[in-house]
């Protein structure tokens, strides 16, 4: 980055620093009306902090007035940067972009509609200083629709491993965090984005605190069904391997299964024979037919007998494979999420 004050390589290792300082991040899309508001409210509170700051406000595609409202902004005020994307890619996206070109050494995160009230921004600040890298601020009270909450389990379920499941319930739009954590992701490009997931890969130093959060100031949320079951299925076959493991435990009982069913199979026909196809039963009972019901009574019906032995034979030892069956799922399910391979 143009704005790190130096580099400094240590083995191969590849050390930067970035001013003190605090760089807000804010993902506009379609808030023409509350983006003067937003900022009056910011502006006070960074000052308060009495460190460096900017304001990058990232047009994220919108269809109204926004980005004329943030150049206008940014005219008035020094302190503001703004970005406009060429089409609307989504929240984290736009973050990302803001985030590749912030030039403090913290950053932090807020929506573009007032839910998260900068007034809070100074609790997380105090929370950060105490040798965490990331901070979330999490709500008092649930301020998001049922589609909304549910599609949050999906991000939750991918983040428990890597920031532990405590953490992971309390994952917000609403963060603070080392700006440099960046760099464990410079090269990362995909049309799918989640800095949740990205910033893991950077740190294991996660940390929640409650802050207030406040309804919205205007218009609805972009989020329809079909976008949260979309990002629910990105984030679990995207940065989950959980499919990956369900995958194997189905193909492993699977085969487990088919190789039992062929031992049996084989050991039966080395014991039996021929005849435990019933193969034998088939040919007597056609020949009895041909030569009349009472030439042969007593073969064909001790043939019969047998076919029906053998017939109640495999069905026993079917219901016997079925009995092992979930003993064999269990040790895979087991075995595989502790299996190095899998990890």
């Amino acid at each position: 980055m143009a704005d790190e004050i130096q580099e400094i390589r240590s083995g191969e290792a590849l050390v930067s620093f970035l001013p003190p300082g605090l760089s807000i991040l804010v993902p506009v899309y379609n808030s023409s009306e509350v983006l003067p508001n937003l900022i009056e409210r910011i502006i006070p509170v960074a000052k308060s902090l009495d460190v460096p700051f900017e304001v990058i406000l990232v047009n994220d595609g919108s269809s109204d007035d926004s980005w004329n409202i943030i150049r206008t902004l940014a005219t008035k005020y020094e302190c503001i940067r703004g970005i406009s994307m060429m089409r609307n890619y989504g929240q984290h996206n736009a973050l990302l972009a803001g985030l590749r070109v912030a030039r403090y050494a913290t950053a932090a995160t807020l929506d573009d509609d007032l839910q998260h009230p900068p007034e809070e921004l100074p609790k997380l600040i105090e929370k950060f200083r105490g040798g965490f890298d990331v901070i979330y601020g999490y709500p008092e009270s649930g301020t998001h629709g049922l589609l909304r909450n549910l599609a949050s389990i999906a991000t939750k379920l991918a983040l428990q491993n890597a920031m532990g499941a405590e953490s992971a319930r309390h994952v917000s739009a609403f963060r603070v965090f080392k700006t440099d954590l960046r760099r464990a992701f410079n090269t990362f490009q995909s049309p799918f984005v989640s800095l949740d997931v990205l910033l893991t890969w950077g740190t294991a130093k996660f940390g929640f605190i409650r802050v207030k959060h406040e309804e919205r100031q205007m218009g609805r949320s972009t989020y329809t069904v079909w976008k949260l079951i979309r990002h629910a299925l990105n984030m679990i076959t995207g940065f989950s391997v959980l499919p990956l493991q369900l995958a194997s435990v189905i193909g492993f009982a699977f085969s487990f299964w088919g190789l039992a069913v062929l031992a049996y199979v084989l050991l039966r026909f080395m014991l039996y024979g021929s005849n435990f196809f019933g193969s034998a039963t088939v040919r007597t009972g056609d020949f009895g037919r041909i030569h009349g019901a009472n030439s042969f009574p007593e073969s064909g019906s001790s043939h019969l007998h047998c076919g029906r032995n053998n017939r109640r034979r495999l069905i026993d030892g079917a219901r016997q494979l079925g009995a092992l069956l979930p003993v064999g799922m269990g040790f895979l399910i087991f075995w595989i999420p502790n299996c190095p391979t899998f990890r």
